[in-house]
């Protein structure tokens, strides 16, 4: 039975910021990778209905696979949900990722739900990428650069 991932994280900035993050295609190409991992973005429109397609290149082995989805919700500072799907037929099915923004006040509470993981991927490999992932995403959104 696929699983369902929970996070949850508290970032030092606002919501707005932490939502152009997951809509940007080279912000998302800078973060989400989680450590040993380049991103490539092939296909990045970020509307409602609008479809993505990245991969995911392992740096020590070569090896890369690839994913895609499509925009479900975009509400600005608040909501992002989408699908995702492996191009691996050995990884099936579709996950829906819902990301839930809140401004509190010191900075973004931040959910975030990821439905429908494959069996064959241990739900704690998907945390251990997610908490890299986001670790990430905070060095990219917490600091405040007024140039």
């Amino acid at each position: 039975m696929p699983s369902t991932i929970r996070l949850h994280r508290v970032l030092a900035t606002s919501p707005e910021k932490v939502y152009r993050a997951f809509i940007e295609a080279d912000a998302l190409a800078k973060w989400l990778p989680p450590n040993g991992f380049t991103c490539t973005v092939h296909h990045f429109e970020s509307t409602v209905g609008g479809k993505f397609k990245m991969s995911f290149r392992n740096f020590t082995t070569g090896n890369s696979h690839s994913f895609g989805g499509e925009y479900l919700e975009l509400v600005p500072g608040e909501r992002v949900r989408y699908t995702d799907r492996f191009d691996d037929p050995n990884l099936p099915g579709e996950m829906d990722v819902t990301v839930t923004l809140k401004k509190v006040s010191v900075g973004t509470e931040m959910d975030i739900s990821q439905a429908g993981v494959p069996d064959v991927i241990p739900a704690e490999a998907c945390y251990l990428g997610w908490q890299e992932s986001l670790k990430n995403l905070a060095r990219l959104v917490e600091p405040e650069i007024n140039e």
